[in-house]
C-alpha cells in the first residue's frame, strides 16, 4: 500500500524552517510526520466510519473539513512527548478519531455549549502507554479541546498550537460555563 499522498499546498521539502517549535517538530518527525504528509484516503475512511455510527441513544458525530484535514495530515501518528514539560507533564497523543467513536453525545453537548460542531481528533495517552486518558476534539473552526474526567480543556485556536501545548507541557485553559 502506498504511503500518504502529499498535500498540494504543503511544502515538499524541509528548508530549515518549520511551522512548529523545535521540540514539537522533533516529536512529530520521530512519529513519522513530515511536511507535506497528507493521507486523504485514511481521513475519508474515518469520516465515513464516524458518520455511520449512531450511539444507542441516537447520537451522531459531526464531520467537517477542519477535522478531515487534521486527520489527513496527522492521522495514525503516535506522538511521544519528550522530556519534562514547561508547566505540566507533556502528553503523548495518538491521532485516531475512532478513539472518540463512543463519545458522540459528549462531543455534541460540548458543541452546543460552544455554539459550534465538535468532532473527535484522537486521544491523549496516559503514561506513554496505549490507555487513553482524554479525548481530543476539534471544532468546525479548527480549535482544539481535551475532554477528561476532570473537565473540558481548551488547547489552542488551531492544531499547531494545541500540539505545541501537549508536547511542551503548557497548561491548557479549563472551559467554564458561560
Amino acid at each position: 500500500m502506498p504511503g500518504p499522498i502529499p498535500h498540494p499546498a504543503a511544502p515538499r521539502s524541509h528548508t530549515g524552517t518549520t511551522r512548529f517549535p523545535v521540540a514539537v517538530d522533533a516529536a512529530l518527525r520521530a512519529a513519522g510526520w513530515q511536511p507535506g504528509r497528507w493521507d486523504m484516503r485514511q481521513a475519508e475512511h474515518w469520516a465515513d466510519t464516524l458518520r455511520a455510527h449512531t450511539s444507542p441513544a441516537g447520537h451522531r458525530h459531526s464531520v467537517f473539513p477542519a477535522a478531515v484535514e487534521a486527520w489527513a495530515e496527522f492521522g495514525g501518528l503516535h506522538i511521544a512527548a519528550p522530556g519534562s514539560g514547561r508547566q505540566i507533564a507533556p502528553t503523548p497523543v495518538r491521532f485516531d478519531p475512532l478513539g472518540g467513536l463512543h463519545h458522540a453525545r459528549t462531543l455534541a453537548d460540548l458543541g452546543r455549549a460552544l455554539g459550534t460542531e465538535v468532532c473527535p481528533l484522537g486521544t491523549e495517552l496516559s503514561g506513554g502507554g496505549d490507555a487513553g486518558q482524554a479525548v481530543l476534539a476539534i471544532d468546525a473552526q479548527g480549535r482544539v479541546y481535551s475532554l477528561d474526567h476532570t473537565g473540558d480543556w481548551y488547547l489552542g485556536p488551531d492544531l499547531d498550537q494545541a500540539l505545541a501545548a501537549l508536547v511542551t507541557g503548557t497548561r491548557p485553559s479549563r472551559l467554564a460555563p458561560a
